[in-house]
């Protein structure tokens, strides 16, 4: 299984090669199943797979795909796994947007390549095809490397292996899922570029930002000095805290007073939801106390 895993960064082709897709099978009327290795797979018989990382397929695109598919036929076989809930049907693994102008071009069968895959792999093999189309938008990217690290339990650096991709460029795809929606919304359109959305990942308003970026039509570069002005200019005008908290705070302060044994205050900066939290103690043996009683609980919710 790791062979397979260590050739997906080589790319599909060598996937392909590693996993027998090209090789000759005999003829079998029932499966139809050509020389070729391809099998001719009814498209009703086809069904997508949720964790496909592509999720915008434009009408535009897609018809004039379907009008080349009407000259051409399908060329390139889909990839295809096996279903578990229906016998005799599919799921597809690479090649969803040909299956779809399939459909508009009124084509009733496609090739494809099937073999059994595990769900992490069929992921993965989706993700590299749609990389190297680059087909994918920065936060369809972004979701499928979570979705392998929290669905399938793969490490940044597993990844980085197994897709060919460095550490930090994973690392710096998934940082753009801590963006607000409405600047994911934007990457997605295309009216902000990757570059554009790693300066405004740090940034405390990041829609403000990129809102303003969008409307000046800046650069990258623009953008960065853009994002480290107004950080520059809110760290020697910090908001003011409010001086009196609101009744659901001052329970919250009761609470974590009780728990703590010592005086606790919150206070909220104005038109925000950020704020402080100051934790009052006596002495060094206090706040080794308190310091003792955060681990443990840090230590207990982790467990």
């Amino acid at each position: 299984m790791a062979s397979r895993k260590n050739s997906l960064g080589r790319g599909l082709s060598t996937l392909i090669g590693d996993l027998g897709l090209g090789q000759e099978y005999e003829n079998d009327s029932e499966s139809r199943v050509s020389r070729t290795g391809y099998q001719l797979i009814p498209i009703e018989l086809l069904y997508p797979n949720p964790d496909q990382p592509r999720r915008d397929f434009p009408k535009e695109s897609l018809s004039e795909l379907a009008n080349s598919l009407k000259e051409s036929g399908v060329i390139q076989p889909l990839i295809a796994r096996p279903r578990e809930s229906e016998q005799g049907a599919f799921q597809i693994v690479a090649g969803e947007r040909r299956w779809r102008a399939a459909q508009i071009a009124q084509i009733h069968e496609v090739p494809a390549i099937v073999r059994e895959l595990t769900d992490s792999e069929a992921l993965q093999v989706a993700l590299v095809e749609n990389i190297q189309r680059s087909e994918l938008n920065p936060i369809e990217e972004a979701r499928a490397y979570r979705t392998l690290m929290d669905k399938f339990g793969q490490t940044q650096e597993k990844l980085s292996r197994s897709l060919g991709k460095s550490r930090s460029q994973i690392s710096n795809f998934v940082r753009l899922l801590s963006l607000p929606d409405e600047v994911q919304r934007q990457l997605e359109a295309g009216s902000l570029t990757i570059g554009h959305a790693r300066a405004l990942v740090p940034a405390q308003d990041p829609a403000a930002l990129s809102r303003e970026i969008i409307s000046r039509g800046l650069s990258v570069r623009q953008s960065e000095n853009l994002a480290k002005k107004v950080a520059a200019e809110k760290a020697d005008k910090p908001n003011p805290a409010t001086k009196q908290p609101d009744a659901d705070t001052q329970i919250v302060e009761r609470e974590l007073s009780l728990c703590l044994g010592t005086k606790v205050s919150i206070s909220t900066f104005r038109g925000t939801q950020k704020g402080k939290l100051e934790i009052a103690y006596n002495s060094l043996e206090h706040l080794d106390k308190l310091r003792k009683l955060i681990v443990a609980a840090h230590m207990s919710q982790a467990s």
